[in-house]
């Protein structure tokens, strides 16, 4: 026994899509692999497959894409139309000509040919984003008056009548595929085991005056929304991945000789010690009360003054005098990128790299005095924290080297926290763009207290939206720049604030729930930080 599944109209959705296809052909080639396609007739393309099940079931897919074509061969077209087991009428939300199309022509044409064939199931699938309705441009305002609005198709659906049901997917773009596919699977299944049944029912007990109509699935709703996993935190491994790839490195360590050593980021030196914030004059020497600390930096560092005037952003060379020092200095800087706590690991490496405990001893008491703060000791205390101490230079402009315009705010940031914690940034200043060597970014479309919001994060590696559109902005935010733990916490601020929501609060605010399961994904199941 076969299925005959006829699909008129694409989700072609314009600049957004590359090309024109439907859901029933993305279903055939990526789930059921269907191989066997036949090109050759004159308005639709046909699929052959086989659906995995009890008793093997084969199906036949007419796909039109162009409803222009339609007509080409109008009565070869219309027969196949009236053979179909199933219809599915495909539009984009962007795509307003397709669906007055289907509305004004082929919604007539439907209803009267199976006027007498009310079990036949009629799908009307429309995909694709619509511009969120709360801003009120002029640009967003006449995209909005393009699209298909969601009471346009279900008022599509209900003028065919016939028991159509109207389903609404995001774009089948590479990030939605799948789970679009799944949702598109599970109800064109339904249907055709529903037509299989029906089939054989009226093969085996010929009732031809009996109208079977097949009724939609019905769907069990969650009793609880489900437990999101907390993924754990990369804030560590972020800062020590950006001494080893060398990201938006502003300071070269060199010998006396001006030969180059290592590279580094004075926002993370300055971070954990007062001696480097002395070394560039973050803090004035008069502040230092403690006189070992400024000997230190003036016997062991000092920061070579260039002969011309360097452009913004060049690295600044700092000149290590003491051999020991400069040659145990990667071990050191590692140290230091691990939140300067692991004494014990440093001391041995010392001694595996300069093969005398005496000269460890020395470089080790070089590091102490260096990363001592003033009145404290190196080994009493809890450890330092890089998020707190990196914190610091959070929205301060202390070292910052770009500053993002946020509707009439100007924010200053420093490129290296950005590009250890966030790979977008990253690639941002890495990359041949025009954000790599400008002082001075616009960010268009993100909020200034959003953009904080997000800022804080990638600064503290900690944030606390007060309200649900809060926790949306930013979640939308942290998509946009792929920050996935963000995304996650903004998620389980959402779920948490929705499921301590009696249902008289939600239906007295002005939440739109099918928005915000639009907005918000919300992960069962997340996978481990690589």
């Amino acid at each position: 026994m076969s299925i005959q599944i006829v699909s008129l109209g694409n989700h072609y959705n314009g600049l957004y899509d590359t090309e024109k296809t439907s859901v029933v052909g993305l279903y055939l080639r990526y789930i059921l692999r269907s191989q066997d396609i036949n090109e050759s007739h004159p308005v639709f393309k046909v699929y052959q497959a086989s659906l995995r099940s009890e008793d093997r079931v084969g199906i036949v897919a007419y796909e039109c894409l162009d409803l222009d074509t339609f007509s080409c061969d109008l009565q070869s077209s219309l027969a196949t139309l009236a053979g179909a087991d199933i219809v599915v009428l495909n539009f984009g939300v962007e795509n307003r000509p397709l669906f007055l199309e289907i509305k004004n022509n082929f919604a007539p044409l439907l209803k009267q040919i199976f006027s007498h064939r009310q079990s036949v199931p009629i799908i009307v699938l429309a995909t694709g984003h619509r511009d969120s309705p709360s801003c009120t441009c002029p640009m967003c305002t006449s995209d909005r008056a393009m699209t298909v609005s969601s009471l346009e198709g279900l008022q599509l659906a209900k003028d065919i009548g016939l028991g159509a049901t109207y389903l609404e997917l995001l774009s089948f773009n590479s990030f939605y595929l799948k789970n679009n596919l799944y949702y598109f699977r599970e109800l064109l299944e339904y249907y055709i085991m529903q037509t299989m049944k029906n089939k054989s029912s009226e093969t085996r007990e010929k009732k031809k005056n009996k109208v079977i109509r097949i009724q939609p699935p019905k769907l069990e709703q969650p009793v609880t929304m489900p437990v999101l996993k907390d993924e754990p935190s990369r804030y560590n491994t972020d800062i020590r991945k950006l001494l080893d790839q060398c990201h938006c490195v502003d300071v070269h360590f060199c010998t006396a000789d001006l030969n180059p050593i290592c590279g580094a980021h004075r926002v993370v030196l300055c971070s954990v010690s007062y001696g480097f914030m002395l070394l560039f004059d973050l803090i004035p020497a008069k502040e230092i009360h403690e006189f070992n600390l400024q000997e230190t930096v003036r016997t062991y560092l000092s920061v070579y003054q260039e002969p011309t005037v360097s452009m913004n952003n060049t690295p600044v060379r700092v000149i290590v005098k003491d051999v020991h020092f400069h040659k145990c200095l990667p071990d050191i800087l590692h140290f230091i990128y691990s939140g300067a706590s692991q004494w014990q690991l440093l001391e041995h490496d010392l001694k595996e790299k300069l093969k005398d405990d005496e000269e460890a001893d020395y470089v080790s008491h070089i590091v102490q005095s260096l990363l001592n703060k003033p009145g404290t000791d190196s080994h009493s205390g809890t450890p330092l924290s890089l998020s707190e101490s990196i914190g610091f230079f959070f929205n301060n402009t202390s070292l910052a080297d770009v500053v993002f315009q946020v509707q009439d705010t100007k924010i200053p940031a420093h490129r290296s926290v950005l590009a250890a914690r966030c790979d977008v940034m990253a690639a941002m200043f890495s990359g041949s763009y025009m954000e790599t060597n400008c002082a001075l970014i616009p960010v268009h479309g993100i909020s200034k207290d959003t953009f904080l919001n997000f800022l804080e994060y990638i600064y503290t590696d900690t944030v606390c939206p007060a309200s649900i559109p809060e926790a949306m902005s930013l979640m939308i935010c942290s998509e946009m720049y792929q920050v996935s733990r963000l995304q996650h916490i903004c998620e389980g601020c959402i779920t948490t604030q929705l499921q301590s929501m009696t249902s008289r609060e939600l239906a007295s605010t002005s939440l739109n729930v099918v928005s915000l399961l639009q907005k918000a994904k919300v992960m069962y199941e997340t996978q481990p930080a690589k």
